[in-house]
């Protein structure tokens, strides 16, 4: 089937309407033409007789397949022999290299056969002609943007980013990579970046991100609250269920699809992301040496729904412009500060377990509850922009973010010892043993040993075969939430007005903690197998010392080289293979910029480490090291 994406918009009466083309029901061309002889004049099937509406006779060269005739009443219609229908308005010829096709649905599509592309949409010589012009524009834009956002130690160039103009729209944000423009005659036309094409539809209201196309007749719309509807245009109703699958998009907040794939169940999440998604960008300056501050201040001092908006990260004194790489490291070292045990509003889970969970001594800061919904809030921006942080949560805190009931068996991920006593309980006989145990345990906070009742009374509620299993469930309960509640409420009433929970009910725990720290462990041959090369091949010197030298590298090292050329040491789901870009998906690219006597720099937000060409391998590894180690924020020499 013809993809919905085109390269060139076109015009005329035949734009498809959610994904399906306009069709104009009409009779055969026989019965369209007038008959000598019949009771009235007949009109061309599908249009209005309007008596003022005479078009004039025109010369040129028709269309395959189409006729030109006159009515009784001296009006000039066109008859198409192809679809069997007639129209007022006299066909043009396609441009040179476009075809008509027709696809199994008998839904009529254009072929462009230069650019190898397809649209719903008629193709004009004026329309092929303003796309040409718009690329022209677009890939001396796409020159210098390159320009902008350059992490790197030597040769910044100083450029300011122009601001887009912004204007609302009542179907909310564009989905992601897709921009909305007007053309020189004032008609508005979608650009999808991805993939470099152009169409008068909007993305909207095509159906193009479903699996399959709606009914003809239908669109669907999405209310502010990012829920989806339907319109149907044939009776004139609009309902919440989806017409192909017969669910309601209300129940339980957006309805997705159930799968078992990790991936699909992330692209339906940014799907849904993207609905919620507001335009414009919001500007959020702070400094490396007060970091923690600077962001609580900024970022509670917005309205949470402006977090939606696309983040424009700003660090004083430094030139490097934000379109996704500023952002991220700034999700990665802000998280690696509020996150830090030594504040006092997390801990580690365990002795040996460096996963983080709230710290019930966090009450000796007046101020954590605060603390604490301005982290929800930033926990939630980093999954709703897809950024990653520096460290993860418990087990059962991923679970508490979901909305999961806890059970007995969480407790061993972050307490595998104290599970282990539960369970012996559980499997042997407390009385024969002599165990005396109450419904009370003691615990430790800032060195002060307290006692907590685990029911009312409960220092004097002897624990015994018939209340063990009691004893458990609630010794349990405790042990997972100790004395965390306000602080816990507090999270999660900063993050739900950012991204409401149920956004995230089709994820485990463990998914959850991927899609929000990334992957750890790096894969060289993934990282080799995925890399990309500017005015270098495979087989240069330099190449084969730069992977010489990640050889070498300890997994530590390796990430912070990552960090260096990405803004984040973290992967996403894919590895190598799905790093993101500015524009979106974006490899891993090494480029000959550059003298030998330069040190290495990093575009992070295309993913690019500009290496220059280095005599010896010994220069290549001193270099990269310094640039790693030695170097910090952007555009510094």
């Amino acid at each position: 089937m013809a993809s919905s994406t085109g390269s060139a918009p076109g015009q005329g009466s035949e734009a498809p309407s959610a994904g399906t083309p306009a069709r104009t029901p009409a009779p055969s061309a026989s019965e369209a033409s007038p008959e000598s002889g019949s009771a009235g004049p007949r009109q061309p099937a599908g249009v209005t007789p309007t008596p003022s509406r005479i078009a004039p006779i025109s010369t040129g060269p028709m269309p395959p397949g189409w006729e030109q005739r006159v009515d009784q009443n001296g009006r000039t219609y066109f008859v198409d022999h192809i679809e069997k229908r007639t129209t007022w308005d006299r066909p043009e010829p396609l441009p040179p290299g476009w075809e008509r096709r027709v696809d199994p649905m008998g839904r009529i599509y254009y072929v462009d056969h230069i650019t190898r592309t397809t649209t719903w949409q008629r193709p004009t010589v004026e329309s092929v002609r303003n796309y040409e012009e718009w690329q022209l524009q677009r890939n001396q834009l796409q020159g210098a943007m390159q320009q902008f956002n350059q992490r790197f130690i030597f040769g910044l160039q100083d450029q300011v980013p122009a601001t887009p103009n912004k204007e609302f729209d009542p179907l909310g944000p564009l989905p992601h990579g897709w921009e909305k423009r007007t053309d020189t005659n004032g008609r508005v036309y979608f650009v999808h970046h991805p993939t470099r094409a152009t169409q008068w539809e909007d993305p909207r209201t095509q159906g193009l991100l479903n699996e399959k196309p709606l009914p003809e007749g239908w669109e669907m719309r999405f209310t502010v609250d990012g829920i989806p509807y339907f319109v149907d245009h044939n009776r004139r109703t609009t309902t919440y269920i989806d017409p192909r699958t017969g669910k309601s998009s209300l129940e339980n907040g957006p309805q997705i699809t159930y799968v078992r794939d990790f991936k699909a169940k992330v692209q339906y999440f940014r799907f849904w992301c993207q609905q919620l998604s507001l335009p414009q960008h919001i500007k959020i300056t702070v400094s490396r040496k007060t970091l923690f501050e600077d962001s609580f201040q900024q970022i509670m001092s917005f309205n949470p729904q402006d977090l939606r908006r696309r983040l424009w990260i700003i660090f004083p004194g430094e030139e490097g412009l934000d379109y996704g790489g500023v952002a991220r490291e700034w999700f990665f070292l802000l998280s690696h500060e509020v996150l830090n045990p030594m504040y006092c509003l997390f801990e580690y889970a365990g002795k040996e377990n460096y996963c983080l969970q709230i710290n019930p001594a966090s009450y000796i800061n007046p101020d954590h509850l605060k603390y604490f919904k301005f982290i929800g809030r930033f926990i939630a921006m980093a999954l709703f922009h897809g950024k990653f942080i520096d460290t993860g949560f418990s087990l059962p805190f991923y679970k508490r973010i979901l909305n999961k009931p806890l059970c007995l068996k969480d407790l061993e991920s972050i307490d595998p010892e104290f599970y282990n006593s539960l369970i012996w309980i559980k499997e042997n006989n407390i009385e024969e043993c002599g165990l005396e145990m109450y419904f009370s345990v003691d615990k430790e906070i800032l060195g002060e040993v307290t006692t907590h009742e685990l029911k009312a009374d409960g220092s004097n509620v002897v624990v015994t075969e018939e209340n063990k299993e009691e004893y458990i469930r609630l010794v349990a309960e405790w042990r997972l939430s100790r004395g965390v509640e306000e602080q816990t409420q507090a999270f999660f009433e900063g993050f739900n007005e950012v991204l409401p929970q149920q956004y995230l009910q089709y994820f485990d725990a463990k998914e959850l903690e991927v899609m929000l720290c990334g992957m750890q462990e790096i894969d060289l041959a993934d990282w080799q197998r995925s890399t990309i090369y500017r005015h270098y091949a495979r087989s240069s010197k330099q190449i084969l010392w730069f992977w010489q030298f990640i050889k070498e590298m300890d997994n530590e090292k390796r990430m912070r080289l990552l960090q260096f050329v990405t803004g984040t040491c973290r992967l996403p789901v894919g590895g190598f293979a799905d790093l993101m870009g500015s524009n979106g998906p974006q490899k891993f690219c090494i480029e000959k910029v550059g003298k030998e006597n330069w040190l290495p720099r990093s575009h992070t937000c295309f993913n690019r480490l500009d290496l220059p060409p280095y005599r010896s391998y010994e220069q290549l590894k001193e270099k990269l090291m310094f640039a790693i180690e030695e170097t910090e924020g952007f555009g510094q020499e």
